[in-house]
């Protein structure tokens, strides 16, 4: 018997365990061979996508690594058979009680950890009445429970860094107009808890005060240790999280222990919660600052670029690329579709760390890349990597139409790039461990508004199969679609229901 072992030769089975029990990684390698062979079999002329289980509910339904959620997070199914079934139903909860948002953590491969349930995978639950839970993601059992706040509303879970450190945010505090008419002001605007996983530890609550980040803030996000901060007047800034906590925290926690900062009470407890243990005193120094339509900014690529469209009506529509290190507008660095749709289009660095941008508009899919050294004293430059397009009828419908009675009318607008009779690329998913990008592609020209998925080899932009999808699509509500190696699961909402339709790879039907 043979066991494979790198890719050039192969080794007895014994040898293969005797060089795991010396320490010589395989693991990856193995792995590696897998998905070859999967995404193998996968472009397959004689394996299909089969349509094996749809649900419906009255609720939002979430999916992430191989689970489905409904009923808010109280009942999860299992994909990772050949149809999905369910692991666990927990009790139904009272208002104060639901869910508020889950985030699903991975069991950590290079960490030894105090207890045995420290290894197991969990689920982050946050309650309305401010309880965060570690659930059992098999089987919903309760592994901890830590509480936040009897003060602050906490309301969102969000990543700082994935599998690494999370935060908890608090709803923003309004000022009220009886609060202004009595001279109150609201200085305070909201409240970041952050934790640490694997094992679960509280780094420390601060809060977003006007005083020290100005009187126009209208949000904070915390991401990949960099603390994101928008203003009214359109400007982002960004903080260095590390240089906060070094400068001022005031005190470190440890949940279940006792804290000074709660006259001796312990850390998590009803009803004292956690305290605030990171004053900000000062403006922490920026580190990088832009005004920018929506708030919205992007940071990525080979060397550090930043996407923003800038916050005046010409730019509309507009996407420029920059260095960040010192906002120099790379050549061909604005991209813009030119496109007239209901639906604007989309850009975003691609998630398979290539530094490549993926920009997405109805009738066109461009991935590019960035040209460039690091100490260069020459901008960058975009080019494109590859490019997809849709197949359309290049014959524009007439814009003067004859009545019966012989007046001639003149239609007012032309067609939109995103008509739901015409394909239409809808969105673009990438499947990290078979490095394919899965495309939607809607047409409605038959009538009712139908999707495939075409599969796209990562690196070359390559058609390699398409997938139909048997359900129909309305593009007047709500999609999502995931592809996570041999299963597909599109979640549709329809009017006010929501349904989950799950397809397997299998042996083509003759």
């Amino acid at each position: 018997m043979m066991a494979p072992y790198q890719r050039k030769r192969s080794v007895s089975t014994t040898d293969l365990l005797s060089r795991r029990s010396r320490g010589i990684r395989d693991a990856g390698t193995i792995i590696r061979h897998n998905m070859k062979l999967l995404r193998a079999i996968l472009l397959q002329d004689n394996r299909d996508f089969i349509k094996v289980w749809s649900k419906t509910s009255k609720s939002t339904i979430m999916y992430e690594n191989g689970k489905i959620y409904f009923e808010n997070y109280q009942n999860c199914y299992s994909c990772v058979h050949s149809q999905p079934h369910i692991l666990y139903k927990l009790p139904k909860k009272s208002k104060v009680e639901k869910f508020e948002d889950a985030l699903l953590c991975q069991s950590p491969l290079d960490k030894t950890l105090p207890s045995l349930s420290d290894h197991k995978p969990s689920l982050l639950a946050l309650t309305a009445n401010n309880w965060l839970y570690r659930l059992s993601p098999e089987t919903g059992e309760e592994l901890q429970r830590v509480y936040l706040s009897s003060k602050h509303k906490f309301r969102y879970l969000s990543w700082d860094v994935s599998q690494e450190m999370f935060y908890v945010k608090s709803v923003q505090n309004k000022e009220t107009s009886l609060a202004r008419q009595a001279g109150i002001t609201q200085d305070i605007v909201m409240h970041l808890a952050i934790f640490h996983v694997f094992p679960l530890k509280i780094v420390g609550i601060l809060e977003i005060n006007k005083k020290v980040f100005g009187s126009g803030v209208t949000d904070v996000v915390l991401s990949q240790g960099v603390l994101v901060v928008s203003h009214s007047n359109k400007s982002v800034k960004l903080y260095s999280f590390e240089h906060i906590l070094k400068k001022h925290l005031t005190e470190k926690l440890t949940l279940g222990q006792q804290s000074s900062l709660l006259g001796g009470k312990t850390v998590g407890d009803v009803p004292f919660g956690i305290p605030v243990n990171i004053q900000i005193t000062e403006c922490p120094p920026v580190l990088f600052e832009v005004s920018c339509s929506n708030n919205a900014i992007q940071i990525g690529g080979y060397p550090w670029h930043y996407i923003y469209t800038p916050p005046h009506k010409r730019h509309n529509g507009t996407h420029h690329i920059c260095s960040l290190k010192d906002s120099t507008l790379a050549t061909n660095g604005i991209q813009n579709m030119n496109c007239c749709s209901l639906e604007s289009d989309g850009i975003f660095f691609h998630p398979d760390d290539s530094g490549r941008i993926v920009h997405l508009g109805p009738t066109n899919i461009n991935v590019l890349k960035i040209l460039g050294e690091l100490n260069s004293g020459l901008p960058s430059k975009v080019d494109i990597d590859f490019s997809m397009e849709t197949h359309r009828n290049n014959h524009p419908s007439s814009q003067v139409t004859v009545t019966s009675s012989g007046r001639t009318v003149k239609r007012r607008f032309h067609q939109l790039d995103d008509d739901p009779e015409h394909e239409t690329f809808r969105m673009v998913e990438y499947e990290d461990e078979l490095d394919l990008l899965a495309v939607v592609v809607t047409n409605g020209e038959e009538g009712e508004g139908r999707a495939s998925i075409r599969l796209h080899d990562n690196l070359s932009g390559k058609l390699l199969r398409t997938v139909d999808l048997d359900e129909p699509w309305d593009e007047t509500y709500r999609h999502e679609l995931f592809f996570d190696k041999d299963t597909i699961v599109h979640i549709a909402q329809k009017n006010t229901n929501f349904c989950c339709h799950v397809y397997k790879l299998k042996a083509a039907r003759r």
